[in-house]
């Protein structure tokens, strides 16, 4: 199917594919590429793991896009510009939005190398892309309690064991320290990161239903000796990514 223009594709979910993650989109059914660089007013990436390009495809006979790559505030980015891609998106037609990223884990019972649903958000960025103006958000229900119940029974179905937390988004680029880590667990963080919950704004602030993945892929800092580097990230990113995919590629297709 590859080769037919993007423009005449009417995607209905779409993706953003995490640090490590852009394999997901072996499991689409691709019909077109189209690059970051060649879309107007879109920032590119310059972080190991985000390729910077949409994937226009058919997962399951419904069509979806997948942004593969993201862009971050501690790039030194705006909140606008790292949002950037949600809204294309939107502009696009999609009416459900998977977020996934590398996390973290701050809760002693999610171990590294499994996956967390995200139930809801700590916005700990100090910006947001509502910035402007009077843009009052319910804010109450960030991430659907209806496609969380549906993912996980269908994580059920397939015998994977699906956490659900807090996740904290943080501004970075440097990782947490332990006191940062025990303060994040008193306000309720089961994850920490350093992306997603400004797109989750976004989303809902566009009317999008939201969904959240956290790939879990290393303790925060102080629950385990060793230090903390981007590749650990990336490479258990990678080893895990294909029992998200198998539950997205059962998940999705079965909304209706």
């Amino acid at each position: 199917m590859r080769g037919m223009s993007w423009e005449t594709l009417r995607p209905q979910w779409g993706l953003v594919l995490g640090s490590g993650l852009g394999g997901f989109v072996e499991r689409i059914t691709v019909t077109d590429v189209v690059p970051y660089a060649g879309i107007a007013g879109l920032p590119q990436s310059r972080v190991e793991g985000h390729a910077g390009e949409f994937v226009f495809g058919m997962l399951g006979g419904v069509p979806v896009v997948a942004a593969r790559g993201r862009v971050h505030l501690y790039e030194g980015r705006t909140a606008a510009e790292v949002t950037a891609h949600v809204r294309w998106m939107a502009e696009r037609g999609i009416r459900r939005l998977v977020l996934t990223n590398a996390a973290g884990t701050s809760n002693p019972d999610f171990e590294p190398g499994g996956w967390m649903m995200l139930s809801d958000q700590l916005n700990l960025t100090g910006t947001t892309p509502l910035l402007g103006g009077p843009n009052f958000h319910d804010m109450s229900e960030v991430y659907s309690k209806a496609l969380r119940t549906h993912f996980a029974t269908t994580a059920k179905e397939l015998d994977i064991r699906l956490h659900e937390g807090v996740y904290a988004g943080q501004l970075g680029p440097q990782y947490e320290t332990p006191a940062e880590v025990r303060m994040l667990r008193t306000l309720g963080a089961d994850a920490v990161g350093m992306s997603t919950v400004l797109e989750a704004i976004a989303a809902r602030a566009l009317g999008l239903e939201v969904a959240g993945f956290s790939c879990l892929t290393n303790w925060a800092a102080g629950f385990h000796p060793g230090s903390l580097a981007h590749s650990e990230v990336i490479e258990t990113g990678q080893r895990a990514a294909g029992t998200l995919a198998a539950l997205l590629a059962r998940a999705i297709p079965a909304v209706r």
